[in-house]
């Protein structure tokens, strides 16, 4: 009989800790998972999956307007809030039962509560003890807001989720995943959306070429993009709207304000200091390449990490610690050319390395784009442009990295990460035979690279 309660003890039903419990509860391992809040985590319940329901119901607006070129008379359409958002969240309660249910399919018993640890083999949640042989932290990350005056008066990307009417005028600070993805949504929906960045244009750290191209999608869409200006202080007066001061003296009007600045790893108050677990100093758990911490037994998967912050990679880490402790087959999760979307309006999605990236780190490479105007928009009279670009090794013809702007990019994109995955040659995406018509093909059919500038 084992000395513990249980084999593997997770703290945090997301996405990464779920993924974990359950391949070790199919293992036959005896799995304990605890859960504050609600069972799936950040993507289901508070990030990526109610994000892209509420995108797909507001960009119904501009399906309407298409519409209009192709022959459809159709009325004025009005959004309902307040019934979308109801919408939303009946689909987030089925998907906790699924995910409650696939626990309970899989041996997993679920425990109500913040877990905290006590040692390096129990954790206690509402004041009850459990002790195992492993412990798994997968608490995540949660959104951050600077301290400034006022701030209280704003929201974060969690509350943003919730809002029971659409406010008329929607700023948001950041440009980021969290605050394209919301500045498209709100502006689809109706709001007057004004983006606040710091630097000088979105998505900072993505290919230069795709910031430039979706911020000028953005503006044509009626987003105002205001960069390189910081918020000082928030102000309301007797219930009515937000008053912003920024750095540079000018007043700032608003009826609701986001922060979409970043996350914290989610690793505060859960007794990691005592145990001498090494952390960051942003808080992220440090880990080896197994996930193991600084503790031999406790390991660490997903944001609360810090490192790749993606659902699907959390959710590898899972499986692979699984893997390793409970079926003798050990296993290291490749984090090579992770593929990534941005659920923006339009959308984009990369893989691999940006054109600067390869320069700095390949030297002499070839650059592949195109722009040109999906099909949809030459009848419904959309003034949009498509980018796609590829980034290729001069010397040895392999495609370092993917790059696209326009609708259906993440859905691309995934079937050219696998290329990438398996070192595929410029010679080769030449050699594939294109789907006509479709914007996928254009990145078979680029014959010449881009002349250095």
């Amino acid at each position: 009989m084992s000395q513990f309660d249980f084999d593997l003890f997770t703290i945090g039903a997301g996405s990464g800790g779920v993924a974990a419990s359950r391949r070790a509860g199919e293992y036959g391992a005896k799995v304990a998972i605890c859960e504050e809040l609600r069972v799936g985590g950040t993507c289901v319940m508070r990030g990526c999956v109610p994000k892209k329901l509420l995108m797909y119901g507001a960009s119904f607006s501009e399906q309407f307007e298409d519409a209009a070129g192709f022959g459809w008379e159709v009325g004025a359409p009005k959004l309902d809030w307040p019934r979308l958002m109801a919408a939303k969240e009946a689909e987030l309660d089925r998907l906790e039962q699924i995910y409650m249910r696939l626990l309970s399919d899989s041996k997993v018993e679920l425990i109500a509560g913040r877990g905290a640890l006590i040692d390096a083999h129990t954790v206690e949640v509402a004041g009850k003890r459990y002790t195992a042989k492993h412990i798994l932290i997968a608490t995540g990350g949660w959104p951050v807001r600077p301290p400034i005056t006022g701030v209280e008066h704003s929201i974060t990307s969690n509350e943003a989720l919730e809002l029971e009417q659409l406010p008329a005028r929607v700023t948001i600070v950041g440009g980021g995943y969290i605050g394209v993805e919301f500045a498209g949504i709100f502006n689809a929906a109706g709001a007057q959306v004004t983006l606040l960045l710091r630097g000088d244009n979105v998505l900072r750290g993505f290919d230069l070429e795709i910031r430039e191209r979706l911020g000028e999608e953005m503006r044509a869409r009626g987003i105002s993009i205001e960069t390189e200006v910081e918020v000082r202080s928030v102000a309301r007066d007797n219930g009515g709207p937000l008053c912003l001061l920024l750095d540079h003296g000018e007043m700032h009007e608003t009826d609701a304000l986001i922060y979409a600045t970043g996350r914290t790893p989610n690793s505060a108050g859960i007794g990691l200091e005592a145990l001498g677990i090494t952390c960051n100093p942003d808080g992220g758990v440090v880990v080896d390449e197994r996930n193991r911490t600084s503790v031999p037994n406790i390991y660490a998967v997903g944001d609360v990490t810090n490192r790749i912050n993606l659902t699907p990679v959390a959710i590898a880490e899972g499986r692979a610690l699984a893997e390793t402790l409970f079926n003798n087959n050990p296993t290291v999760v490749d984090r090579r050319d992770v593929a990534t979307a941005v659920f923006s309006r339009p959308p984009v999605a990369t893989v691999g390395l940006t054109e600067q990236q390869a320069r700095a780190q390949v030297g002499e490479i070839e650059i592949y784009s195109a722009r040109f105007r999906p099909m949809k928009a030459t009848i419904s009279g959309r003034a949009e442009r498509i980018l796609v670009k590829l980034v290729v090794d001069k010397q040895t013809n392999v495609v370092l990295g993917a790059h696209m702007v326009g609708d259906d990019a993440p859905e691309i994109i995934q079937g050219l990460a696998v290329a990438i995955k398996c070192r595929a040659t410029k010679r080769d995406f030449d050699a594939t035979m294109g789907i006509h018509p479709s914007a996928a093909e254009e990145f078979v059919t680029m014959r010449f690279p881009r002349p250095d500038e």
